[in-house]
C-alpha cells in the first residue's frame, strides 16, 4: 500500500475515532504513531518520533502565550466588566432601531478584543442581553440568536485563541495574525448590525415577540460619569494590548503577560477577585492550558507523520490535475471546513485541517495570513451551525429555560450565518481586507 493511501486512511479512522468519542488528542497521537510504525515499518521509530515531538513540541517561548491569554480571559469574565460593556453600549444605541441587538453585537466586539474566546462571550452576554432584550419586547428567537452570533467575535477579533494555534501549526507570526483580524473581525461585526437594522427597520414582526411594532427604548439615561467609569477599564485592556501589539511594542507573549495583569488589576480595583476565586481562576486557566497545549503536541506529531507520507504534496498535486486553480482549491478546501463544522468543534478542524491546507495554500501563492483569517471564519461559523453548534448549546445551557428550545436559537442564529458566509467571501475577494493592516 502507497504511503498517501495509508495516511488517508489513517486521517478516516482518526475522524472516526473522535465521531465515536475518543479525545481528539489521543485520536491524533495514536493514528499519528501508528502511521510513522507503518510507513518505516519500524515501531522503535515511532515510539522514538512520539517522545521526539512531546519533548520539542511546546519548548518554544512562544507557547507561554496561551497561558497568558487564557488567564487574561478568565480574568476579565469574572471582574464583570462585560456587563457594564453591554450596559454602556445599551445606553448609546437603545434609542436606533434594533438599539439592543446592536448593542449585544458591539459589547460582544469589545469584550472580544481582550478575551480570545466565543464560548465565554456567549455565556456573559446569554445572562445579561437575553433577559433585557425580553423585557424590552424582543422575541426569544431573535434575542438568543442575536447573543450567540455576536458571540462568534470571540475568535475573530484579537487576541484570539484560534489564531493562536493557527499560527502555531502553520509555523505564521502570532502577532501579524492578531493585527490582521482586526477590519474582517470589524466587517464582520458591521454586517451584523446592518443586518440587524434591516429587520428592525422592514420586517419588525419576525424580531418582536407579539408580532407588532417594534417597542420604544426606554430607560434612565446613563449620566457621562457613570458611562466613562464603566467604559474605561475594558477600553483601556484593548488600547494596552492591541496598540502595544500594533505598534510593536510588545511581542505576543508580553502582550499576554501586560493583558493578564492589566486584568488582574481591573478585577482586583473593582473588588470581584477574593481568595477563593482567584485559585479557581487559577486553576481553570492551567486545566485549560494544558489541555491546548497537549493538543498542539498531538498535532504537530500528525502534521510530521503526514509530511513524512507526502500527503500535502499528492493533495497538491490532484488539485493542479483537476485543473481547480487556486481559488477552486479554496472554495473546496472551506466548503469542507463547513461541513467539518456541523460535527466537530473548532480546534478539532484546526488540529485536522491545517496541516494538510496550508501547504497547499502556500504552494499556490496564497498569503497565510490572508488564508488563516479566511479559514477562521469558516470555522467559526460551524460553532452556528447544527448539530454541533458549540456557542448555541452554550446559549441554551447558559438559560437553563425549558421554553426555549435548541433549534429557537438555531433559527435565530442562521441570519448570522449568512452575514459571516458573504464576508467570508468578500475578504477572499479581497485579501487586502486581512493583509492592509500588516504589510
Amino acid at each position: 500500500m502507497e504511503d498517501t493511501t495509508l495516511a488517508f486512511l489513517l486521517i478516516g479512522a482518526m475522524v472516526s475515532l473522535i465521531l465515536l468519542g475518543l479525545p481528539i488528542g489521543l485520536s491524533l497521537i495514536s493514528t499519528a504513531a501508528v502511521g510513522v510504525w507503518l510507513i518505516r515499518d519500524n515501531p522503535d521509530l515511532a515510539f522514538r518520533f512520539t517522545a521526539m515531538a512531546t519533548y520539542s513540541g511546546i519548548q518554544d517561548y512562544l507557547f507561554a502565550t496561551i497561558p497568558l491569554f487564557v488567564l487574561m480571559g478568565l480574568l476579565v469574565s469574572v471582574s464583570g466588566v462585560g456587563k457594564d460593556t453591554f450596559e454602556v453600549a445599551e445606553a448609546l444605541l437603545k434609542r436606533l432601531r434594533g438599539g439592543l441587538g446592536m448593542a449585544t453585537v458591539a459589547a460582544n466586539a469589545i469584550f472580544a478584543a481582550v478575551t480570545g474566546v466565543s464560548i465565554a462571550s456567549a455565556a456573559v452576554f446569554t445572562k445579561v442581553a437575553v433577559p433585557e432584550m425580553v423585557r424590552h419586547g424582543y422575541n426569544y428567537r431573535f434575542a438568543t440568536g442575536t447573543v450567540a452570533g455576536s458571540s462568534i467575535l470571540g475568535m475573530l477579533i484579537p487576541p484570539s485563541l484560534l489564531m493562536i494555534i493557527y499560527g502555531v501549526l502553520a509555523e505564521v507570526s502570532i502577532g501579524k495574525l492578531f493585527i490582521a483580524g482586526i477590519i474582517p473581525g470589524l466587517l464582520i461585526a458591521l454586517g451584523f448590525v446592518a443586518m440587524i437594522w434591516t429587520y428592525a427597520t422592514f420586517f419588525p414582526h419576525r424580531i418582536t415577540a407579539n408580532a407588532g411594532p417594534l417597542p420604544e427604548m426606554t430607560g434612565t439615561v446613563m449620566a457621562g460619569g457613570e458611562m466613562a467609569l464603566k467604559a474605561v477599564p475594558i477600553l483601556s485592556l484593548v488600547v494596552l494590548i492591541l496598540g502595544g501589539l500594533y505598534t510593536g511594542f510588545f511581542t505576543p507573549t508580553e502582550a499576554g503577560a501586560v493583558g493578564a495583569a492589566g486584568a488582574l488589576a481591573v478585577a482586583l480595583l473593582r473588588r470581584r477577585l477574593d481568595g477563593p476565586r482567584l485559585w479557581r481562576v487559577l486553576r481553570e486557566a492551567g486545566l485549560v492550558s494544558a489541555a491546548i497545549l497537549f493538543l498542539l503536541i498531538a498535532a504537530g506529531l500528525y502534521s510530521r507523520m503526514l509530511s513524512m507520507a507526502g500527503v500535502p504534496q499528492a493533495i497538491g498535486d490532484m488539485v493542479e490535475h483537476m485543473g481547480l486553480g487556486p481559488y477552486g482549491f479554496l472554495a473546496a478546501f472551506l466548503l469542507l471546513v463547513l461541513v467539518m463544522g456541523m460535527i466537530l468543534d473548532s480546534t478539532s478542524i484546526l488540529l485536522i485541517m491545517v496541516p494538510i491546507g496550508a501547504p497547499i495554500a502556500a504552494a499556490m501563492g496564497f498569503d497565510l495570513i490572508h488564508f488563516g483569517i479566511m479559514l477562521i471564519i469558516a470555522v467559526e461559523m460551524g460553532l452556528l451551525t447544527p448539530p454541533f453548534g458549540l456557542s448555541v448549546f452554550t446559549v441554551k445551557a447558559t438559560l437553563a429555560d425549558p421554553r426555549i428550545g435548541i433549534e429557537t436559537i438555531f433559527a435565530g442564529a442562521l441570519p448570522f450565518v449568512v452575514v459571516m458566509g458573504l464576508s467570508l467571501v468578500v475578504i477572499a475577494l479581497v485579501p487586502a481586507l486581512a493583509t492592509v493592516l500588516v504589510d
